[in-house]
C-alpha cells in the first residue's frame, strides 16, 4: 500500500461518494447552486444529468450534507422497479412501514407523512440516482408524487438524477408532462486539462500529503487526456499509476508509470513498439519478391476460401523459380557473419518490464499485479459476506454509517448486517464504543 510511502492519511482516489473529497469545478458548483436553490424555493421537480464517473452522487450527498438537519430525505438507489415497489422503497427509506402490497394505503400513508413534516417545519425531499433505468410508467408514477401540494407550497421536492440516457427519455412526447415539471435542469460536463490539475490537488490535499509535486507535469498532462476530464477514470488512473511508482520506489510519478498504469487500465492507450535491431544480410531482388509474394497469397486465404489452392500453387512455381536464390542467399549470409548468439536472461518474460530490479522489488510488483479478488480479504463472517469492524463513535448513526461507506442504505443493507451482526437488536440503537461488523462491499 502506498499510504506509507507517500505519507497520506488515507486513500486519495477512493471510489465511494465522500463528500469531502468532492472538487467543486465552476460546472459542478454551478450545478450545485441550482439545486440548492431549487430545493430552497420549492420548486417541485430538479433533475442532475451527466455522464457515468462524473460525480452525480457525490455532488447529492454535498447537497444532503447542506441541508441536514432542515429537510427529511429519501435516497433512492433501486432504479428496477414497478411502480408498487418505488413507493414502497421510498416509504422504507423514510422510515414509514409498509406492507408493499396495496398501492393505495401507501399513497395514504405518505400524504400523511407529508403534511405532519410541513406542519412541523422540515421539507421532505426525494433523490432517485439512476433515473434513466426507470421505465416510463414507473417514471409517471413519479411525476403523480409531485401532486401532494398545499395551497400555497409543493409538500414533496424530487431530484431526479442520471445518465444523457434520462434527457432523451424526457424528451420523449409521452412524458411531456414529466419534462414541463422539471423547473431547474442542471448538468455536468466532463473536466477540462486545468480543472483535471486541481482535482487531483485537491484530492491529494484532503489525503493530507504534504510533499512536493507528487506528480510530473508530463504525468498530469498525460491524465488529463487518457481520462477525457472523468473524475472516476482520473481516480482509477492516479491509484494505478501511484500502486506502480510505489513499486518502482519513485518518489514522483513521472509519463512513463502514468504510461504502464493507463494500458494496464486498457484505456485507449498505447506504447510505440520499440525499434527491434535486426541483423540480417541484405538479400536479393528475387528474394525479396519472393516473400513479398508469399505473404500476398497469405493474406488471400483470410479474404477467400479458394485462397488455400491459389496458395498451394503459388507456392510450387515460387519455390522452384526462387530455389537456388535461397539457398544461395542463405549459404552466403552463412558464410559473411557468425550467427548471433541469444542471451537466455533477455529472453526471461518474467522480468522483461522491470529488468533492472532487485529480486525483492520484483515480488512487490507481482503481488500489485495480482488482482485484488485473490488478496487477503479483511475478513468474513455470516456465510460469504465480506466485512469488516467497525467501532461506534458520538453521533454514529446505521444510515450515515452505510451511506458514506457502501453508498446506500435500504433492506438489502440491513439484511446483510443482521446476518453479520445476530446479537444486534435495534440497528436505531447504537452506542460508543460498541463493535459492529459492516459489509465491505454494496449489498445485492
Amino acid at each position: 500500500m502506498f499510504l506509507d510511502f507517500y505519507k497520506l492519511r488515507e486513500q486519495p482516489f477512493g471510489v465511494t461518494p465522500d463528500p469531502r473529497y468532492l472538487y467543486l469545478s465552476p460546472g459542478h458548483r454551478e450545478a450545485l447552486a441550482s439545486l440548492f436553490y431549487g430545493i430552497e424555493t420549492g420548486r417541485g421537480f430538479l433533475s442532475l444529468v451527466a455522464e457515468p464517473g462524473m460525480g452525480k452522487t457525490t455532488l447529492l450527498f454535498q447537497l444532503l450534507q447542506r441541508w441536514k438537519g432542515y429537510i427529511h430525505s429519501a435516497f433512492l438507489f433501486q432504479t428496477q422497479c414497478n411502480s408498487r415497489e418505488l413507493i414502497h422503497y421510498l416509504l422504507e427509506d423514510l422510515g414509514l412501514k409498509s406492507d408493499g402490497e396495496d398501492i393505495v394505503r401507501m399513497h395514504s400513508e405518505l400524504n400523511d407523512f407529508l403534511y405532519r413534516e410541513t406542519k412541523a417545519g422540515r421539507r421532505v425531499v426525494v433523490f432517485i440516482d439512476e433515473a434513466q433505468n426507470l421505465s416510463d410508467a414507473v417514471l409517471e408514477t413519479v411525476r403523480l408524487l409531485s401532486d401532494f401540494e398545499a395551497p400555497d407550497k409543493k409538500l414533496l421536492q424530487i431530484i431526479l438524477a442520471g445518465q444523457p440516457e434520462l434527457s432523451e427519455r424526457l424528451s420523449r412526447p409521452g412524458l411531456a408532462q414529466l419534462r414541463q415539471r422539471i423547473a431547474i435542469p442542471a448538468r455536468l460536463e466532463a473536466l477540462p486539462a486545468g480543472e483535471v490539475v486541481r482535482y487531483i490537488h485537491h484530492r491529494l490535499q484532503v489525503a493530507g500529503y504534504e510533499g512536493p509535486e507528487l506528480f510530473s507535469a508530463e504525468a498530469l498532462e498525460l491524465i488529463a487526456k487518457r481520462s477525457r476530464g472523468i473524475p472516476r477514470l482520473i481516480n482509477n488512473l492516479c491509484f494505478n499509476a501511484l500502486s506502480l511508482a510505489c513499486a518502482m520506489q519513485k518518489r514522483q510519478v513521472d509519463l512513463e508509470t502514468v504510461q504502464e498504469a493507463a494500458e494496464e487500465l486498457s484505456m485507449g492507450f498505447s506504447v510505440p513498439k520499440p525499434k527491434v535491431s535486426q541483423q540480417v544480410v541484405r538479400t536479393q531482388t528475387l528474394a525479396e519478391g519472393l516473400r513479398s509474394s508469399l505473404k500476398s497469397s497469405y493474406k488471400r486465404i483470410h479474404d477467400n476460401i479458394l485462397g488455400r489452392r491459389l496458395l498451394s500453387g503459388t507456392l510450387l512455381l515460387l519455390a522452384i523459380g526462387g530455389m537456388g536464390v535461397l539457398f544461395g542467399t542463405r549459404t552466403r549470409s552463412a558464410t559473411a557473419q557468425p550467427a548471433a548468439v541469444s542471451d537466455p536472461k533477455a529472453a526471461d518474460s518474467g522480468v522483461a518490464k522491470s529488468p533492472d530490479l532487485p529480486p525483492e522489488q520484483r515480488l512487490v510488483v507481482a503481488v500489485l499485479d495480482k488482482p485484488f479478488a485473490d488478496r487477503p480479504q479483511t475478513g468474513t463472517t455470516g456465510g460469504s459476506i465480506e466485512s469488516f469492524t467497525y467501532v461506534i463513535q458520538a453521533n454514529d448513526t446505521l444510515r450515515d454509517l452505510c451511506m458514506s461507506m457502501l453508498g446506500r442504505y435500504d433492506s438489502n443493507v440491513l439484511n446483510k448486517i443482521r446476518e453479520l451482526n445476530p446479537g444486534l437488536k435495534n440497528p436505531n440503537l447504537l452506542e460508543v464504543g460498541q463493535e459492529i461488523r459492516l459489509p465491505l462491499s454494496q449489498a445485492k
